[in-house]
Parts: structure tokens; C-alpha cells; sequence
């Protein structure tokens, strides 16, 4: 008597066309609704950031919706004061923008000034004298202009044709108000939106628990353990990155305001942080954090000699930061290799402009926390990993 083996039936290869097309309509996806999805994913990252403190209120015996209301107000609270302080520091700078602007225009003249000396220097080294121009023809050859300049000009033939003069009509000038309302449409769509990140962050953490068991329906047996592991991983690893550039980002602004004001630097108490959040940008970190402290000494410092310092000491702060401090404070909690963090930010950067590279790093550590935590993709998270 024979058994027959029954076989399952062979796996149909994908189709490479429907591939090519999926991920075309997901970039597609992802630039066309850019707006929504920026906003979505900043408001997902505040929540995870603000969670466990909605959970000690919660462990207080107080209901989750009130602790989620009193954190959202405290939290849109200090970004208020802190937008207070930022708006009352550059009211300050914005009224000396004239002294700015003098300064600029004396720093020009003195490089002008400079160069065109050292051009002469390098006339008398490198030019012989017998070929250069000697005092008396350059005398003469003034005074020749000057007399070509006395000669009595040429009359216009008076039975040449009068020319018709050229009319061009111009257009009426727009009200100051026409350029303000486009300038406000522009911005539309991204105020709009972010007029929801409270809203939807304090829904978030309302209903964390009912979000989260939902969620974990969707999965069943051993799969629901896995959805929950990642979920977790992805609010660690959101927590960690936000949490590790501010901690990173206040130990450079300390360096930096002991720095400034040292050398007296202006608004040393608002260059210091900017400088030091702004060196944390990827990639282009190092111009940005130089350019606020510069543009802050245009004032005070008349020598170049002043602006070198400042640029060898912000950018000796930067690479210390990168190099040493971000790795162990920031690095740990991401575990990205260099080559995946650099195409990353060209990828979401390409995509999503600035703020894109902001986000670049968090959504792909993001994405390797799920692969970390499913089996199937493990692969790729190894591939994504350090």
C-alpha cells in the first residue's frame, strides 16, 4: 500500500513590474502627503516622549485623561515661555540691524582695502620695474583723458529724424496686503497642521491603552507578542534619540555660553543654545553653528583674526560632540551604521527638505526596532544595524 506525500504548492515569484510600482506609489505617497505625515510622526514621538510622565500622574490615582491634559498644558506652557524669551531676545537683535549692516559695509571696505594692497605687492615682486608704468606716463595719460574729456562735444544733425521715445506701461504696484496674504497661503497648509500636534498628542496619550490593545488585535498567538516587543522597541528608541540630543545639546550649549561669554560675545545667553542645537543637524551642523555667533560679533570685533577663533573653537566643540560624546549619549540607543544614516538623510532630505533630515535618523531607527523584533526581518535589521 503507498502513501502519496502531498506537497504544498510552490511559491509564485514576485513580480518585479508590481514591485517597481508598489515602491513608486509609496515614494509617491510619501511626498505628495509629506505635510500630513511630518506632522503625524512629530506628534507620535512627542507622545512617546511624554508618556511616562503621563504614567507617574497615573500611578498618583489620577485618571489618564486629566494626567494627559495637565502634561499637554505644561509642555505647551514652557514652549510658550520659551518662544516669550526667544521672540524678546531677537526683538533686541532685530533693532540693531542698522549698526549690523554699517559694520558689514566697513568689513567689506577693509578686505577690499587689503586685497587690492596685496595685489600691489604682488605687482612690485613679481612684475620688473622696467615694465611697469613709471609716475610721469601715468600723469600723462590722466591728462590726456582730462583734455579728451574738454573737447566740445558733437552736435546731433538737426535733419536726422527725431527718434520716437520707447512707451512701457507699468503696472500698478500691490497693496502691502496682497503680498502678505500670499505669503501667509504658502504657509498655510504647514500651520494648519501644525495646529493639530497638540490635539493629536494629547489624544494619544489619553488613549494610549485602548490605541495599544486595538493595535495588538490585529495579531494573533505568538505574533501579538512580537507587535507588542516592537512596539515598545519603537518607543524606547524615540525616547532615547530625543532625550540623548537634549542632553547632548545641553552639555554643548555650556560650553559654548562659557565660551561666549568669555570673549564678550552679544546675546551670548541666546547664541550659545542655538549654536549648539544647530550643531547637532547632520551633516551640516558645523556651518550652522558657526553662522550665529559670527553674525552676532559683527558688532564688536573689528579684527578677522576674531572670527578665526570663533570658527576653530565652535568647530573644535562640534567635532569633540560628533566624534566622542554623540556616539556614546546618542549612538547607543540607535545602533545605525554610517552608510544607512547617509543615505537615510539623502533619502528623507530629498524627500521632505529640512526637516526630513531632522527625522531621517528616528524613522530609521524606527524601522530597524520592528525588524529587530520580527523574525522574518531580522535580516534587514542587521543590515540596518552597526
Amino acid at each position: 500500500m503507498t502513501t502519496l506525500n502531498p506537497t504544498l504548492p510552490a511559491r509564485k515569484p514576485d513580480n518585479p513590474s508590481v514591485t517597481v510600482l508598489a515602491t513608486a506609489a509609496a515614494i509617491a505617497l510619501l511626498y505628495f502627503g509629506r505635510v500630513f505625515l511630518i506632522t503625524l510622526i512629530i506628534a507620535v514621538i512627542i507622545a512617546f516622549l511624554l508618556d511616562p510622565v503621563v504614567t507617574v500622574f497615573v500611578k498618583m490615582r489620577l485618571p489618564r485623561p486629566v494626567s494627559s491634559f495637565v502634561v499637554c498644558s505644561f509642555a505647551v506652557a514652557l514652549v510658550y515661555l520659551l518662544g516669550l524669551g526667544l521672540y524678546t531676545e531677537f526683538s533686541g537683535l532685530a533693532e540693531d540691524l542698522p549698526m549690523y549692516s554699517q559694520r558689514v559695509n566697513t568689513l567689506v571696505d577693509g578686505v577690499a582695502g587689503r586685497v587690492e594692497q596685496m595685489e600691489k605687492s604682488t605687482m612690485d615682486i613679481l612684475v620688473p620695474k622696467r615694465f611697469q608704468p613709471r609716475q610721469d606716463e601715468a600723469v600723462a595719460g590722466n591728462s590726456n583723458i582730462k583734455g579728451a574729456r574738454r573737447k566740445k562735444p558733437v552736435l546731433p544733425d538737426p535733419t536726422a529724424p527725431v527718434p520716437i521715445p520707447e512707451v512701457r506701461i507699468r503696472p500698478e504696484p500691490k497693496p502691502i496686503w496682497t503680498y502678505l496674504y500670499g505669503y501667509l497661503v504658502s504657509f498655510y497648509d504647514v500651520l494648519l497642521m501644525a495646529s493639530f500636534v497638540p490635539f493629536l498628542v494629547y489624544f494619544m496619550l489619553s488613549w494610549r491603552d485602548h490605541l495599544r490593545r486595538s493595535f495588538l488585535y490585529l495579531f494573533d498567538g505568538a505574533n501579538r507578542h512580537i507587535a507588542g516587543k516592537a512596539w515598545e522597541g519603537v518607543a524606547d528608541m524615540a525616547r532615547g534619540y530625543v532625550i540623548g540630543n537634549f542632553v547632548l545639546g545641553l552639555m554643548m550649549s555650556v560650553l559654548s555660553c562659557a565660551f561666549f561669554f568669555s570673549i564678550r560675545l552679544p546675546y551670548w545667553p541666546i547664541v550659545g543654545p542655538l549654536s549648539s542645537f544647530l550643531s547637532l543637524v547632520p551633516y551640516v551642523g558645523m556651518p550652522l553653528a558657526i553662522a550665529p555667533a559670527v553674525i552676532s560679533g559683527l558688532t564688536v570685533y573689528d579684527q578677522p583674526a576674531m572670527y578665526l577663533i570663533i570658527a576653530a573653537v565652535l568647530a573644535f566643540l562640534h567635532l569633540l560632540a560628533m566624534n566622542l560624546l554623540y556616539p556614546k549619549v546618542v549612538g547607543a540607543r540607535v545602533h545605525l551604521n554610517p552608510l544607512v544614516v547617509t543615505i537615510a538623510l539623502m533619502f528623507w532630505g530629498t524627500l521632505w527638505g529640512a526637516i526630513g533630515l531632522l527625522l531621517a535618523i528616528p524613522i530609521t531607527a524606527s524601522v530597524k526596532a520592528v525588524c529587530d523584533n520580527v523574525s522574518s526581518l531580522q535580516g534587514y535589521g542587521k543590515l540596518l544595524g552597526d
